[in-house]
């Protein structure tokens, strides 16, 4: 059964369905040796090349969707290459045949935490629409004085550059003098809007981390650097977030034997990772090593 060419392309995680439309008019997709044009239609064996390569068709019947949760470090950035060096999100996943991982929304390179990776680009590309409006939620440490006008003015709404924001909730989680903890709950995904809420009200974070998105929880036990498979129940929430068909395949074993298994081969892995991030951090300048933080 033949598709529109950009939802193809866009569950293929090479951007959004508008995307891939205004790269399909701005002729950089070509079907069968042909430049594409707007409202073609592609089988699941045309050859389809985005700027000359190849990419991968897929119906979506062939497409498990899986997703990951990733422990961020700081000093990562959310982008697959870097100009200047720095170490990215990708670079410790593990690898995907035919496919590859699409990052659910950003985190800015000083900030750490829950970041989701999916093989599904729809998936993605819907958790990540603006009419969406999944609840994140960040622990933040600030430093300056916070008093209760500044809490009622972070809830009722601040005027920033790019319009009003506010948190849906701010919780207090300890601290001692100008340095406080906080909980706050945040339903858009605007660049670093969480630090201007706060920077507007002449009050500075020192250190951010997402712990939760929707319902899925920042495991207490995933190391900074780790990541882990969702299970299908975890994965089906997100769906059905994004307004999709339920998933009923997953590379995760169904038998008690296969679940351990499947445990200690991805805590292999993320020792690996962790490690490999260690020893590249001692052995090159471009990935500086970290400084650790007690909270």
């Amino acid at each position: 059964m033949s598709e529109k060419l950009q939802k193809v392309l866009a569950r293929a995680g090479h951007g959004s369905r508008r995307e891939m439309e205004a790269w399909i008019a701005a002729g950089r997709v070509s079907v069968n040796g042909e430049i594409a044009n707007l409202g073609d239609r592609v089988d699941a064996d045309a050859k389809v090349r985005l700027d000359g390569r190849l990419v991968s068709i897929k119906s979506a019947d062939d497409i498990i969707c899986r997703v990951l949760a990733y422990h961020k470090p700081e000093g990562e950035i959310c982008s697959r290459k870097d100009p200047e060096g720095r170490p990215t999100v990708f670079e410790r996943l593990p690898k995907l045949r035919d496919a590859r991982w699409v990052a659910v929304g950003r985190l800015d390179i000083n900030t750490s935490g829950l970041l989701l990776f999916t093989s599904d680009g729809e998936l993605a590309n819907r958790l990540m629409h603006p009419s969406n409006e999944v609840e994140r939620e960040y622990a933040v440490r600030t430093f300056g004085e916070v008093n209760d006008f500044t809490i009622q003015k972070l809830r009722t709404g601040v005027m920033l550059e790019d319009g009003p924001a506010q948190f849906d909730y701010i919780k207090s989680a300890g601290g001692e003098g100008m340095n406080q903890w906080w909980h706050v709950g945040l339903r858009e995904g605007r660049n670093r809007e969480v630090r201007r809420l706060w920077e507007a009200q002449e009050v500075q974070v020192s250190r951010l981390i997402r712990v939760r998105y929707g319902m899925i929880e920042l495991p207490k036990t995933l190391p900074r650097g780790g990541w882990i498979e969702l299970p299908l129940e975890q994965v089906n929430y997100l769906r059905q977030l994004a307004g999709m068909d339920p998933e009923t395949r997953s590379m995760l074993g169904a038998d008690k034997h296969s679940v351990a298994r499947a445990a200690q081969v991805r805590s292999a892995k993320i020792r690996r990772a962790v490690r490999k991030s260690k020893v590249g951090a001692a052995g090159t300048s471009k990935r500086p090593k970290p400084t650790r933080t007690r909270s």
